[in-house]
C-alpha cells in the first residue's frame, strides 16, 4: 500500500490534533497508509522530511518509502518579528524541498493572526487545513507519477 508521512508541529497541541485529524481522514479516503512524526514546531518539519528521504535499505541503497508528505502546524502572530521568520523560512524550506527533491509536498501550516482564526482553518467540519493539504499531496503524487515515469493518473 502506498505510504504517505505527516509530520506535525506540536507547539499548539489542540491545533495540531484537529489538521491531524482532518488529513489523516482525507488520506484514508484516498487509500493511504499514514505514518506520522510529531515535531515541536514548524522549523523542524522540513528536516524530518528531508531526513527520511534519504533512508537506506539493508544493502546501503537509498530509497524513499514515503510517496508524499503533508506538513501540518500553525504560527499565530505574537509582539515580535520571530513571526515573519518562521513563516517564510519554513515555508522556503519546504518548497526547496519539493522543488529540488521532486518530493510531493501537502502544505498545511496556518500562518494567522490569532488562535480564533486557526481553531476554525483546523477544524475538519470548517475549513479543514490539513485535510486540504493531505488532497494537496495526493494531487502531486499523480502530477509526478505522471510527469516523470509516465503513469496515467486518474
Amino acid at each position: 500500500m502506498k505510504k504517505v508521512l505527516i509530520v506535525q508541529a506540536v507547539f499548539y497541541e489542540k491545533i495540531s490534533a484537529m489538521l491531524l485529524e482532518g488529513a489523516k481522514k482525507e488520506l484514508k479516503n484516498a487509500g493511504y497508509e499514514v505514518d506520522v512524526i510529531s515535531v515541536p514546531g514548524v522549523f523542524e518539519i522540513a528536516a524530518v522530511i528531508s531526513m527520511h528521504k534519504d533512508i537506506k535499505d539493508k544493502f546501503f541503497q537509498s530509497y524513499n518509502k514515503y510517496y508524499g508528505y503533508v506538513a501540518l502546524g500553525c504560527v499565530i502572530r505574537g509582539e515580535t518579528s520571530h513571526y515573519d521568520y518562521v513563516c517564510a523560512e519554513s515555508a522556503r524550506a519546504l518548497n526547496d524541498l519539493a522543488f529540488k527533491e521532486k518530493l510531493a509536498i501537502g502544505y498545511g501550516i496556518l500562518t494567522v493572526e490569532n488562535e480564533l482564526q486557526a481553531l476554525e482553518r483546523a477544524d475538519s467540519a470548517k475549513k479543514d487545513r490539513g485535510g486540504f493539504a493531505a488532497y494537496a499531496c495526493t494531487e502531486m503524487i499523480k502530477i509526478r507519477e505522471k510527469i516523470l515515469f509516465g503513469r496515467k493518473t486518474e
